[in-house]
């Protein structure tokens, strides 16, 4: 039977009638903001199937994107490009809909090898993995809520194309309790064992059941607090929501939702179906290897196959398990996979009787579609040298994320939402519309596709990004900011010197305490950049690749809040951040030709300074290429749009005022404790600094227990290698002016111990 339950912030009811979604908000949308909304109700209305919002930098494309939700009233999946600002959306998007279910959904990797092979040097590399566990939580959290919830908001990267359980699945798989159920504490504990729950006798985690008498203590994998099951004489008396830690009472349920502890799940039919599927597509690959004289590749496959089998029946688990996902699916070879699209689908249909009824807004669309396009090939590139040289059966390459044709049909209505909306949204608009395509745009496939290869060869009849947009009719458009606020202003400047001409630049900034932003193009350069900055008394942090996905957004929220001044960074400083601190963005290698050197990307990292009444933007370079030239021209344009519309209507631009972070609040969720999306409690019991805590927030920590981070330290008792390490630990810790004056002392007991040694 389907279930139609809804999780609100005193429990379940069935009651669907009052998950409205709900804007909650400080101020109203300007004129331009409602004019751009109204447009996109008025084509989603219409059943127009792709719509593209045009919105400057600065112009409350968020916000826009929030009071569209609450005006079509539809279950919503945003997409983004990257875990950083997915991450901020989410948190935006938690506080204006507190009483819905806001959810946070990317992967939860924090580090990722993928299992591979390379023919060339005959070296084979193993999959290697760390699983972020408040991630992983997130993640249960936003499927649970979408199969027991009508007012979801998930915020997504594109991690939402790759493989899940059928939704079908995840609800044949609970256990549903209420008040006054005849059930005994052993019954439940088998059902719970069921859902590969542990049993446990001490101190209790999530994904862990604990009987203890007559009640039955149960933490769900996608909840901040255990809830806590008492039996007595007629069966289920209380459900209670408790602290992790004191075990007080929260929260009084009359009933709950169990979900299973892992994502996949199967019958025991099917896995005995499943694993009989293995062995016989490992017998025929082992023919055709055999078949060709390949018997070390059939060998090899052989033994690796029938580990996992083994490993599959003996535990029903083992460490490759994805690839043989196909199977335990029941799907055949080609069939797409199931995904989180396929939740929303089936949500859809379940509260508002319509598996179409969905929305997905897909934010920073020139980076996020090409992103989700270029998935597929990437992985079957890898895919296809593991088949091919005996390491994986041809099923492990049906364990992949969705082809974009397969991502496009399963979306019914999608708003592209940018700044500079990339050549694919343009064309899939025009395709949709029935309009006539620019010449510029003929290279590229339908639907939001991919390139074609005429995309290497010139087009000297190919139109401007400026002149397409011109083209096109349907295209909604927030040009002007309703703070008044002006493009910056751009100065071009020789690259002879540029370290120390932007040093000098950054601390006019810290004198007015604004913070910048430095794009380069290497990890090395971001890193040697920081460091040099830290050496001249600046408190720089780099940001790439290499951090992990909460401390990005905690280092973010230390630039805003003024534990540092400066980010260096690569491609992460562009799209969507939104720091109104921002004064200056500075551009080193600004002609060098490339993806984070086109017309786009400029114009995007420009944007990041367009929050500011002061935003100023330094191009470091000794050329001006097109790209320049372009990106410079249509901010000059836009700033003097914006300047003649502040005249008309007396708008004197001000800097944009947002609350500030704090830090570590995030990486609790407690921003979920404002609404219903789940059951949450601050932890409570802590004191000190755990081990798990990262540096940020260390010092916010002891800055507010009234500590001081500075402390004395005597030459006498300190080594010059202990007075390094103890520098090294300050400036890893952000205290730079303790590094600093530990600095200085090395340097006095160093010329001490050279005139002691000098000979006489």
């Amino acid at each position: 039977m389907t279930l139609k339950i809804n999780l609100s912030n005193r429990g379940f009811t069935k009651d669907t009638s009052i998950a409205q979604f709900k804007l909650h908000a400080e101020y109203n949308t300007s004129d331009e903001q409602e004019k751009a909304i109204e447009n996109l109700k008025l084509q989603l209305e219409n059943s127009q199937e792709r719509c593209v919002l045009l919105g400057v930098t600065g112009s409350g494309k968020t916000f826009a994107m929030a009071n569209l939700i609450e005006k079509v009233q539809m279950p919503t999946l945003i997409i983004s490009h990257n875990k950083t600002l997915a991450r901020q959306l989410y948190l935006e998007m938690a506080s204006l809909f507190p009483e819905n279910a806001v959810e946070y959904f990317v992967s939860h990797y924090d580090y990722y090898q993928p299992e591979a092979y390379l023919p060339k040097r005959d070296l084979y590399i193993d999959k290697e993995l760390s699983i972020n566990e408040r991630v992983e939580q997130e993640r249960f959290a936003a499927v649970a809520s979408l199969v027991t919830r009508p007012d979801c908001i998930v915020v997504s990267s594109v991690s939402c194309i790759y493989g899940l359980n059928p939704p079908e699945t995840f609800l044949q798989h609970h256990c549903q309790i209420q008040i006054g159920d005849q059930k005994e504490p052993q019954s439940l504990v088998k059902e719970l064992v069921a859902l590969q729950y542990r049993r446990v006798n001490t101190d209790i985690a999530r994904g862990e059941i604990r009987l203890r008498g007559e009640n039955l203590d149960v933490w769900m994998p996608s909840r901040d607090d255990p809830i806590r099951i008492q039996f007595g004489l007629e069966g289920i008396e209380r459900i209670r929501v408790c602290d992790p830690v004191t075990w007080d009472v929260l929260d009084e349920l009359d009933e709950a939702w169990i979900h299973p502890k892992e994502f996949f799940m199967t019958s025991p039919e099917r896995h005995e179906a499943a694993l009989e599927a293995i062995e016989l597509e490992l017998e025929e690959r082992i023919a055709h290897f055999r078949s060709k004289g390949m018997d070390l590749e059939a060998h090899r496959l052989e033994q690796k196959t029938q580990y996992d089998l083994e490993m599959l029946r003996e535990i029903g688990h083992c460490t490759s398990v994805e690839n043989y996902s196909m199977h335990f699916d029941g799907r055949d070879f080609g069939e797409r996979p199931y995904c989180l699209l396929d939740f929303f689908a089936s949500s859809a249909e379940q509260f508002h009787g319509d598996a179409n009824r969905f929305l997905v807004i897909m934010d920073e669309s020139h980076v996020t579609l090409p992103q989700v396009g270029g998935m597929y090939r990437g992985d079957r590139s890898r895919k296809e040298n593991l088949i091919e040289h005996g390491f994986r059966l041809p099923s492990a390459a049906e364990n992949r994320p969705l082809k974009i044709h397969e991502f496009q049909e399963l979306i019914p209505q999608m708003v592209y939402v940018s700044a500079t909306p990339g050549e694919r949204e343009l064309k899939h608009l025009c395709e949709i519309t029935r309009q006539p395509i620019p010449n510029g745009l003929q290279h590229i496939t339908g639907r939001g596709g991919v390139s074609t290869p005429a995309v290497n060869k010139k087009r000297e009849d190919a139109e401007s990004m400026y002149d397409m947009l011109q083209m096109i009719d349907g295209i909604v458009r927030m040009e002007l900011r309703p703070t008044g606020l002006l493009d910056p202003k751009i100065e071009v400047r020789p690259t002879e010197g540029q370290v120390s001409d932007l040093l000098s630049e950054i601390n006019k900034r810290i004198e007015k305490d604004e913070r910048v932003l430095v794009t380069v193009l290497t990890i090395r350069f971001a890193e040697e950049v920081s460091e040099y900055l830290n050496s001249m008394g600046v408190k720089a942090h780099y940001l790439h690749s290499g951090i992990d996905t909460i401390e990005r957004t905690e280092i973010i929220n230390a630039l805003r809040l003024g534990i540092i001044d400066v980010i260096v960074g690569i491609n992460l400083l562009r799209e969507g951040l939104d720091i109104p601190e921002v004064s200056l963005v500075a551009i080193f290698d600004a002609d060098k030709e490339g993806f984070l050197r086109n017309e786009r990307s400029l114009l995007q990292t420009i944007g990041r300074a367009a929050r500011n009444a002061e935003g100023q933007v330094l191009l470091y370079s000794d050329n001006v290429s097109n790209a320049m030239a372009a990106s410079i021209k249509q901010t000059l344009e836009r700033r003097e749009r914006q300047h003649a519309h502040n005249i008309k209507h007396s708008i004197t631009p001000t800097t944009i005022k947002k609350a500030k972070p704090v830090l570590g609040e995030e990486n609790e969720f407690s921003m979920a404790q404002t609404g219903g999306k789940r059951l949450t409690s601050k932890k409570s019991g802590k004191s000190g600094h755990s081990g798990n805590e990262s540096i940020l927030q260390r010092i916010q920590a002891d800055r507010r227990s009234g500590l001081k981070v500075e402390q004395p330290i005597e030459i006498l008792n300190f080594s010059i290698e202990e007075l390094k390490s103890e520098m090294n630990t300050a400036a890893a810790e952000l205290d730079f002016e303790r590094a600093a004056m530990i600095r200085d002392l090395m340097y006095e007991l160093e010329e001490e111990q050279r005139e002691i040694d000098e000979p006489l």
